[in-house]
């Protein structure tokens, strides 16, 4: 069944948009701008490019923009500047009379991509027959409709980084045990720090198919899917190491889509939103270490000169997806506005299930 209708090819950029300069691109952007006014709403997310950032009505998380797109009824138009599964959920919140677009549509994201529908249903009808009717899905946020609407069917709530420890805490009032999809963690990470333990905590492997867990079944309270996200993975044990030998007195703040020993390692955990309100709050002269986005780590680095801020990894590049979306991507999306190039549209069937997945979280958080 085709559970997402897209309306769009993958049509290629002309290559004149390639050609143009820095300055074509950018005096474009703002004729269109102020041609279409409140008609348009750019979001964009932390993690963008500063060429695109610098044209976004509005920065943030991703629940958060789409949040803003909804709220933003005077727009028609939504070109999002992020990555695929945040367009989505910004047209499952918006009404049938705005019009998302993407503006690469090759802008995806690596963890959604680890958890598809196929792997889920299989999924989930091996572990009721191995637990019964004992757990609740929860999806971080950061995954597709079509999961994000298995969930919604099933019971479930999305989570975001920030409040996935009031949702876990929810979801164990509901059932005896949880499914996290689709990034295990901050699945892990969130459920350590609520006393589960690790050697209660088990792996769906989808590739095989396949409970990883050594030990007695009956003990198993969080179910992690084997998924990551490629850009916090690459923090490690060692990054930390490195850093407390070179700077003793620097602070290190990380992502809890990290790796447990190194959030375990850190001196602070939390959600993009949170980091970005630490090193704001944080004292001039104060020495920071970060373990998220390289794009928005260069941003803290530019905005805070009062500070010594750093990568946590020094060979950390930009989350490659997000990249996708730049200048001549943007400026393409603003020219073919009334054409059905990239646009994002998820059918009602997906969207329904979905939205209450998002309106369960909204509740209960």
């Amino acid at each position: 069944m085709n559970i997402l209708a897209t309306l769009q090819k993958n049509i290629m950029i002309p290559e004149k948009y390639k050609q143009m300069t820095r300055e074509e691109l950018e005096n474009r952007v703002i004729e269109v701008k102020k041609q279409l006014g409140p008609r348009l709403f750019i979001p964009g997310h932390h993690y963008q490019k500063d060429e695109v950032v610098q044209f976004a009505d509005a920065t943030g998380d991703s629940l958060q923009l789409a949040q803003l797109s909804a709220e933003n009824t005077k727009a028609e138009f939504i070109v999002f500047c992020g990555v695929h599964f945040m367009a989505e959920t910004a047209d499952i919140l918006t009404s049938e009379q705005q019009k998302v677009i993407l503006p690469d549509m090759r802008a995806g994201c690596s963890m959604a991509d680890m958890a598809d529908i196929q792997q889920t249903e299989r999924a989930w009808e091996t572990l009721q027959e191995i637990f019964g009717d004992t757990i609740l899905p929860l999806t971080y946020v950061n995954s597709t409709a079509a999961i994000k609407s298995f969930v919604g069917s099933h019971g479930g709530a999305t989570v975001t980084s920030s409040n996935a420890e009031t949702m876990v805490k929810w979801a164990f009032e509901m059932k005896e045990r949880i499914l996290f999809l689709p990034d295990q963690h901050l699945g892990r990470n969130t459920a350590v720090e609520l006393g589960v333990g690790l050697d209660e905590m088990a792996v769906w492997n989808p590739i095989n198919n396949a409970l990883e867990f050594e030990g007695d079944f009956s003990t198993i309270k969080v179910i992690l899917w084997k998924g990551h996200c490629s850009v916090h993975e690459n923090f490690t044990v060692q990054n930390v190491i490195d850093t407390r030998y070179k700077y003793p007195k620097m602070k290190i703040i990380v992502h809890p889509e990290c790796r447990r020993e190194v959030v375990e390692l850190a001196d602070m955990a939390g959600s993009t939103s949170y980091i970005i309100k630490a090193i704001e709050n944080a004292k001039p002269g104060t020495a920071w270490a970060i373990g998220t986005e390289m794009n928005l780590v260069n941003r803290l680095i530019k905005n805070h000169p009062d500070k010594k801020i750093i990568s946590l990894n020094p060979q950390m590049c930009p989350c490659l997806t997000m990249n996708r979306i730049d200048l001549p991507h943007l400026v393409w999306s603003l020219d073919t506005l009334k054409d059905t190039n990239n646009v994002i549209k998820v059918s009602s069937e997906i969207a329904e299930n979905a939205k209450l997945a998002l309106e369960r979280m909204l509740k209960n958080s």
